[in-house]
């Protein structure tokens, strides 16, 4: 960094309380008063008056022998600045650098120190350092920008702000090949050693500005149409690094405390710059970014302008996000869950907006399908994390699970995966919770393992069972021995009947899932999904046909039901309910003791 030397005297300034003296045979004739400090200076014997033109005419009307005294709190820069000014009358070594150039030359024009007043004065100096060293810097230019912001009218008034802007700018298209290191701060991950500097090596020295200048020098930018928006996000994506507060960390006692208002709103007016910033381009930033300033918004309470943009814009491109983008922390003082489930929802529906307006052919043969499949396949996934959290109530979970067509899952695997694991973290959970949390499973879209597996899950509801084992006997699966799955279920419990009235609800397939679907959404369904819907009436009617089966069953007394379920060769659904029933019997009479 650059810096001017001027004069030749030693400092003779020294401090008596709140006085700055000069070290003189003299006595002092002008007193300036500068907020709480007092100057005692000399108004001929040194070229202070012959310098400064605003001091000439405050003082040509007082007598030359008598003792003046003026108020000067309005001086730019304040006491520091008027001492770079008076050192530089009484020919003291100074320095002026990017760091107090601001100050020094606002109060030179302050105190009118132009060459109309004589000739070599301190304007003209500085405004020389200013053109040929600091425009000329990289590093200067924003250093000096940064000053401004005390002084932001004036430096506005005499184009400082203008033209530390303009040098910027037209700094940053430089190839990287023909940028120096000396331009920019070493850089983690790169050495100076590099034959040339990375594409992006501008963001992270303008991230130190304040969010007013920085949205000038990407507005100048953005203007100019020579760099691609991608490396406006990467801008973006460090300053937003740089200031916004860290909100991937889950919930705790200590983070959990208030900010003060003043950072709050602070916060929240960079977060709302930044989001204004985000070219329109998609693909211009990350979907973990854009999800990410939809974390940050939710806990600085920003507008619902703000949300609703961001939430738009993070739906454009969800398919492309990862498990750990859509881990927000939940930031709500009532809610005990660690997870906020809520925000992911609304930018699932964002997202189906645009599925929704399609028809159902081109739905199947668009891109837009595979990114409905990547989608469900990720909330799958993201379920599987939330699961793991106790106190996540079971309403949170559906309405995730349901905010999805059925077009989006391909199988229900995963959906399995991530059912299980609450049911695993959540023992305690009603039969009613248990049943609401696996309605959307469709055992059709199971593979063999997974059904294999969830007929022997005891932590599955009853009617789930019996949906995979209708299913099973239906389609004759090769891959589960019917035998093996009744001795599976026989060996839980002894049989107990249960009410007639559950077993009517216990359809398999079509019937239930399109009342619930009619009343919670409307999507357009594609050929392949009327096929899956055929073959579930199919199914449907089979598991009507062994309902009477099921009832004489029930009639049959003193027989011994595990031998009988042994030696046959097909699968007793009877026999299966109630002795999952009695195994479910006891366990909630156990927890109710």
């Amino acid at each position: 960094m650059k810096f001017m030397k001027i004069g030749t005297r030693p400092d003779i300034f020294y401090t008596e309380e709140a006085t700055r003296s000069v070290i003189s045979d003299l006595p002092c004739d002008l007193v300036i008063q500068i907020n709480n400090i007092t100057y005692l200076l000399h108004k001929l014997q040194f070229p202070l008056l012959p310098k400064c033109g605003l001091l000439q005419r405050l003082c040509s009307n007082s007598d030359d022998s008598s003792t003046i005294t003026l108020e000067l709190h309005d001086i730019p820069g304040g006491e520091e600045a008027f001492e770079l000014c008076a050192k530089f009358c009484y020919g003291i070594t100074i320095n002026v650098s990017a760091h107090n150039f601001v100050p020094a030359f606002c109060a030179a024009k302050f105190l009118q120190m132009t060459e109309s007043v004589e000739k070599g004065n301190f304007v003209l100096k500085l405004e020389a350092f200013f053109n040929s060293c600091i425009l000329e810097g990289w590093k200067d230019s924003i250093v000096t920008l940064q000053t401004t912001a005390k002084l932001t009218e004036w430096s506005e008034n005499l184009g400082i702000i203008r033209k530390c802007i303009d040098s910027i700018v037209e700094k940053i298209p430089t190839p990287p090949a023909k940028v120096t290191w000396s331009y920019t701060y070493t850089r983690p991950g790169y050495k100076k050693t590099q034959q040339s500097a990375p594409r992006d090596w501008w963001t992270e020295d303008i991230s130190d500005l304040d969010i007013d200048l920085f949205r000038c020098i990407i507005t100048a930018i953005r203007s100019t149409y020579i760099l691609p928006p991608q490396l406006i996000g990467e801008a973006l994506h460090v300053y937003a690094s740089r200031w916004l507060p860290d909100t991937t960390r889950t919930r705790s006692p200590e983070s959990s405390m208030s900010q003060t208002d003043d950072v709050t709103e602070k916060n929240r007016r960079i977060l709302e710059a930044i989001v204004s910033m985000i070219p329109a381009d998609k693909g211009s930033v990350s979907v973990g970014f854009l999800l990410r300033l939809l974390s940050i918004a939710n806990y600085l309470g920003a507008s619902p302008v703000v949300k609703t943009e961001l939430i738009r814009k993070s739906s454009l491109q969800i398919e492309e996000a990862t498990v750990s983008d859509l881990v927000f922390p939940s930031r709500a003082s009532s809610s005990q869950h660690v997870y906020d489930i809520d925000l992911v929802v609304q930018v699932i529906e964002s997202f189906l907006m645009r599925w929704r307006r399609q028809t159902p052919e081109t739905v199947e043969n668009t891109q837009l399908l595979r990114a409905i499949r990547k989608t469900g396949k990720l909330i799958d996934t993201y379920l599987q994390v939330v699961a793991r959290d106790k106190n996540m109530p079971v309403p949170k979970v559906v309405s995730l699970v349901e905010a999805l067509p059925d077009i989006a899952r391909k199988d229900h695997d995963d959906l399995y995966k991530a059912i299980n694991i609450y049911l695993k973290e959540h023992p305690d959970l009603s039969k009613a919770d248990k049943k609401r949390l696996c309605r959307s499973l469709d055992c059709q879209k199971l593979s063999p393992e997974v059904r294999a597996h969830a007929v022997k899950n005891e932590r599955l509801p009853l009617r789930t069972v019996v949906q995979v084992l209708f299913f099973e006997q239906d389609k004759g699966s090769r891959t589960t021995d019917p035998r093996m799955l009744t001795q599976e279920l026989f060996s839980r419990g002894k049989q107990m009947p249960i009410p007639v009235d559950d077993l009517n609800k216990l359809h398999l397939g079509g019937d239930e899932q399109s009342v619930r679907t009619d009343g919670t959404r409307r999507t357009p369904v594609p050929e392949s999904s009327s096929r899956d819907y055929r073959k579930k009436k199919r199914s449907d009617r089979n598991s009507q046909q062994l309902e009477p089966e099921i009832e004489e069953v029930e009639g049959k007394k003193g027989k011994d039901a595990r031998e009988e379920g042994s030696s046959g060769s097909k699968l007793d659904p009877k026999k299966i309910i109630q002795s999952r029933s009695r195994s479910d019997h006891g366990r909630d009479k156990g927890r109710d003791r």
